[in-house]
């Protein structure tokens, strides 16, 4: 693999916000030099930046890769063969916009991450858990109410699995691991997509979610949670979370929780934005977008909330269908409450640090994978460079300049 110098660069050091000017050179994947007028070998490509900002690659730690449609339940009877193929064409999308490493939160499995690192597909390094842990009627159970046979055979394409009891948790939970799961997805509330549950119900027992995060600590991983309310948020923050989903609901306990247990939110404001303009074209159930509005307004606040009281923040987006085009106008929404620059963290350090990568994503240091941004303009005085992909000059994933 050929190396790769960036010459006159400023370049961002996301931690403390500050730009150092000189040359950045990568090689082998990883960054290996930084500093003022660096030499490199000759089949080093070089690119002269003129000036321009470099930021790391972005990290989205809420994507389905395999949502074509807004209708996750309409996944289970399509050919898997006919889902990764529209995942590629996500997947591709999604580098495309500057998403250099995303983490799927059900749906993607090893297939996919497996094709993506050996280079048949193009898009971002995908961290993926499996299919969701979701209890009867739960968020990942799609039947309708006069629907009672349950397909949920591990091959067919979906998004969940249906798994009751603390020793079918566990089960289910250790195949996903099994299948080299980097975390695992619970269902702990009610959701939008979801056809027979209320978002302000609570899923799962207490012993349930626990049997979930004692498997995956056993294996050195950890449980992501997809909940809303502070009621259901703080049960699963009990249980030993690491990751919230959503959490629009959340409440000042909820901070304090988060805090003590050294806990990630992973707000997904994009999403609600998109489903209410345009969930009903893609597919959404119109039962379904008629929850919308019960989250919409609530997730500004609740990351207001979460920034204020020194909660961990990642990135995330949660958008599916013809929507996956919205997921840069994530950094315009939130920095109407956050300052440019904390929205930057979230989608670099702080996604790194959620996923046990700090060091290694989300920085240019040296050392880490070189997965980095030139940019057209400056994203800490103006969030628009970040929310519009057209201001992208290069994106440059493990040392090669794959867009621009």
């Amino acid at each position: 693999m050929s190396g790769l110098l960036l010459r006159d660069a400023l370049v961002l050091d996301v931690a403390s916000g500050e730009y150092a000017e000189g040359d950045l050179r990568c090689e082998d994947g990883r960054v290996v030099e930084a500093g003022p007028r660096l030499s490199a070998p000759d089949d080093t490509r070089v690119i002269d930046v003129a000036g321009a900002r470099v930021v790391p690659g972005l990290i989205d730690a809420h994507v389905h890769v395999t949502a074509s449609s807004a209708d996750l339940g309409s996944l289970r009877s399509m050919s898997p063969s006919y889902v990764a193929a529209h995942s590629a064409r996500i997947m591709s999308e999604m580098l495309d916009r500057g998403f250099t490493t995303v983490r799927d939160a059900s749906g993607a499995d090893f297939g996919l991450a497996d094709a993506q690192a050996e280079g048949l597909i193009r898009g971002p390094r995908l961290l993926f858990c499996g299919k969701g842990l979701s209890q009867t009627g739960g968020h990942a159970d799609f039947r309708g109410r006069g629907e009672h046979l349950l397909d949920d055979h591990p091959c067919c394409a979906g998004v969940g699995r249906v798994v009751d009891g603390v020793d079918a948790i566990r089960a289910a939970a250790r195949d996903e691991l099994r299948k080299g799961a980097h975390h695992i997805k619970l269902m702990a509330s009610g959701g939008v997509a979801s056809p027979t549950d209320r978002i302000d119900s609570t899923q799962y027992s207490m012993d349930e979610l626990r049997a979930a995060v004692e498997e995956a600590t056993a294996a050195n991983r950890y449980v992501a949670a997809h909940a809303y309310t502070a009621r259901a948020v703080n049960r699963a923050l009990e249980a030993g979370v690491r990751s919230i989903e959503h959490g629009n609901l959340i409440d000042d306990t909820s901070v304090e929780l988060f805090l003590r247990h050294d806990a990630y939110l992973v707000p997904t404001l994009v999403t609600y934005w998109a489903l209410k303009e345009e969930g009903l074209a893609f597919g959404l159930p119109a039962a379904s977008w008629r929850k919308v509005d019960e989250v919409l307004e609530a997730g500004l606040v609740a990351l207001e909330r979460a920034a204020r009281g020194g909660v961990r923040l990642a990135y995330g987006t949660d958008l599916l269908g013809g929507m996956h085009r919205h997921q840069n106008h994530e950094f315009r929404l939130r920095a109407e409450v956050q300052r440019p620059i904390d929205v930057l963290r979230a989608a670099t350090v702080g996604a790194a640090e959620l996923v046990g990568m700090a060091g290694e994503l989300g920085t240019l240091a040296v050392g880490a994978h070189a997965d980095l941004l030139v940019l057209d303009g400056d994203p800490l005085a103006d969030i628009g460079v970040l929310a519009d992909p057209a201001r992208l000059r290069h994106v440059v994933q493990a040392g090669r300049v794959v867009t621009g």
